[in-house]
Formats: C-alpha cells, structure tokens, sequence
C-alpha cells in the first residue's frame, strides 16, 4: 500500500497543537489525542503523526506503533460511507465471509481500502454485540443485521445520489 502524502495546511497545525494541549502535552495521553485528532481529520496520516509527536515529545516511532496496533485508527482516509463488516464469531459462522466478498466484488476494493469515488470504506470489525443478527453490517452508524450475499446490491443502492 502506497504511503498518502499530505501536506497540512497551518490551521491544521493549530488544530493538533490545542488538540494536544487539551490534554497538557502529556504523553501518557497520547491514545486520547490520537482519537481526537482522528475525529477532526477523519484520519492519520504520517503528516499528523509528525506533529503529535513533537507536541507530546515523544517519538514518531512510538506515535506510529500504536496507530498500527490499534485497528480503530486509520492512515488512511475512510469513505464518505464507511462500511464495517462484523467478523466476530457468530456473524462468521452465519456467512459474514460470504457478504465480505460480495461487498469486495461489487464495490471493487479490497479491506482497508476506499473507492475511487471516496463514497464507500470497506472494513472488518470484530464484534458489534448484535449477535443474534449475525451476519451484521454496518455503514456509518446504521446497522444491518441478517445480511446474505444477495441483500448487498439492494444495501448499496440506499446510498446511489
């Protein structure tokens, strides 16, 4: 995957340096501040990370690890309609792989990435705690349980503009 290059404009700059002095520079914060910033940005970018690692003065490296471990945070930009398919257990066993693929097929991209367009995400998650509607699917926040294969085509149309 391609690193995305992002050129930060000086109003962003003063952004995630209040979004860092919300939480006194401290780097024991720094997950805090990560998901602040990813809630004004929509995501973290490299260009981003920079930054937050000089504002908490730690080191990008470290700022880096903990956005690749944790699966919520993103490098790069999500969809204008995410979509999250739950691959925990219950919604595994009940075919989730099966609405996956068709969800890859016809949007025409892979996990973690975004359409040409910008309008869909694609995304697996683990567990949304909606598991007697196993196989769900959710974009944005709507959930959709009981998803099969053939009901994805009739999904997406809900979001054609």
């Amino acid at each position: 995957m391609s690193r995305i290059k992002v050129k930060l404009k000086e109003k962003d700059v003063l952004k995630l340096k209040e979004i860092c002095k919300e939480f006194n520079n401290e780097p024991g914060e720094l997950i805090n501040v990560l998901h602040r910033s990813q809630e004004h940005f929509g995501y973290l970018p490299a260009e981003i990370q920079e930054v937050v690692a000089q504002e908490l003065n730690i080191s990008l490296a470290k700022v880096y690890g903990v956005v690749t471990f944790y699966s919520f945070f993103t490098m790069v930009p999500k969809g204008k309609h995410p979509i999250s398919i739950c691959t925990g257990t219950a919604c595994y066993v009940r075919g989730a792989e099966n609405v996956l693929h068709e969800f890859k097929k016809q949007l025409k991209i892979e996990v973690g990435q975004t359409t040409g367009d910008g309008k869909f995400s694609l995304s697996c998650l683990r567990c949304v705690g909606a598991c007697g509607l196993a196989p769900v699917v959710m974009i944005g926040e709507k959930t959709y349980g009981r998803v099969s294969p053939d009901g994805v085509a009739d999904i997406l149309k809900e979001y054609a503009e």
